[in-house]
């Protein structure tokens, strides 16, 4: 693996050089079947965002490299490239654990030099994806950002956040905390298909409703949409009458971007299970890595009167999860893309 670059004197929040300062081991586990866990020690836990990106957030954390969440379609993938791991299975089993990840954050956010910005959580991989259950780095990374004044969002297709809810509440009293749940697909049998590892639809209504219960506003990401798929007015309105249910406080929806090697992953999927409409995705995707601005426009239009009749539209825009994975040029736009 090519670890060049990432040496201990790189100090840009990504994952250190293992061969500089020595892997400390890798773990397989008969409760995680088919995973492996690479524990590193990172010297950076603050990640700063290039001003170019037009996100509107400046730093993030991220505990773990890789998902076993294992969505076909997932932005991060070609990620793990970097770290000559292939972006496909091995982005979904070789998982990256920056295990003393709390500790330096907390060093970190005691400089002097810190001046207390919004730290965004869970914009490349999951932070409560199943290794947390094993590894328990959240809780270190919430009381550091909490005891050290640091506002900071959650972003999430995970039910572990539920343990960490009692930790969120006690945050919330001293900084600012944003809380979503990504939930793009409704259907059962097609969730199985595209998001395999992921907590079912029904388990992610319920965590919306606990982290609710819990007093905290929670945000939900209705993304991607995916053309023929999931986007059809039937299953948008029946999707977000279930997430207005269990208490969503706005929502976001955006469609499906493919970039780089994400696309040919997802394309193999789609081919595999629903092989009549790879001639539609490569019409769709003919021209980059985004959906057509007409395409776009549509769904606009489509989804803001169901927004509205469910009461979504009431929340404002969150500013940390509600543009992960966007196209750039859609980052300033409304709530809805």
């Amino acid at each position: 693996m090519r670890w060049s670059g990432q040496g201990i004197d790189v100090d840009d929040g990504a994952l250190p050089g293992l061969a500089r300062i020595g892997l400390v081991r890798s773990v397989a586990t008969p409760q995680f079947e088919g995973i492996t866990f690479h524990e590193v020690l990172c010297k950076s836990a603050l990640n700063k965002i290039p001003a170019a990106s037009m996100l509107p957030f400046r730093y993030t954390v991220n505990g773990y490299r890789g998902c076993s969440h294992a969505c076909r379609y997932c932005f991060a993938r070609p990620t793990h490239e970097y770290l000559e791991f292939d972006s496909g299975r091995d982005f979904d089993t070789q998982l990256v654990v920056k295990t003393n990840v709390a500790e330096v954050l907390r060093r970190e956010l005691h400089r002097p030099s810190w001046t207390r910005e919004t730290v965004a959580l869970g914009t490349n991989t999951d932070p409560y994806q199943r290794a947390e259950g094993r590894y328990a780095l959240m809780p270190g990374i919430i009381s550091a950002l909490a005891d050290s004044g640091t506002p900071f969002s959650i972003l999430t297709k995970g039910t572990l956040l539920q343990r960490d809810l009692p930790l969120l509440q006690e945050a919330a009293r001293r900084v600012g905390v944003g809380v979503a749940v990504s939930l793009a697909v409704g259907d059962p049998v097609l969730h199985g298909q595209v998001e395999p590892g992921t907590p079912t639809p029904q388990a992610r209504l319920a965590l919306i409703s606990a982290i609710r219960d819990a007093g905290l506003d929670c945000h939900v990401m209705v993304a991607p949409v995916l053309p023929a798929l999931t986007d059809s007015e039937e299953h948008l309105d029946d999707l977000l009458g279930r997430i207005a249910a269990a208490g969503a406080t706005g929502v976001t929806v955006f469609g499906l971007h493919l970039r780089g090697s994400t696309r040919g992953w997802f394309m193999t999927w789609l081919a595999h299970t629903h092989p009549h409409l790879v001639g539609h995705y490569r019409q769709l995707y003919r021209r980059g890595a985004y959906l057509p601005a007409d395409y776009r426009a549509e769904l606009a239009r489509r989804v803001a009167p169901l927004v509205a009749r469910h009461g979504l539209a009431r929340a404002g825009r969150m500013s940390a999860p509600a543009v992960v994975g966007a196209p750039a040029p859609e980052l300033v736009q409304p709530t809805l893309f």
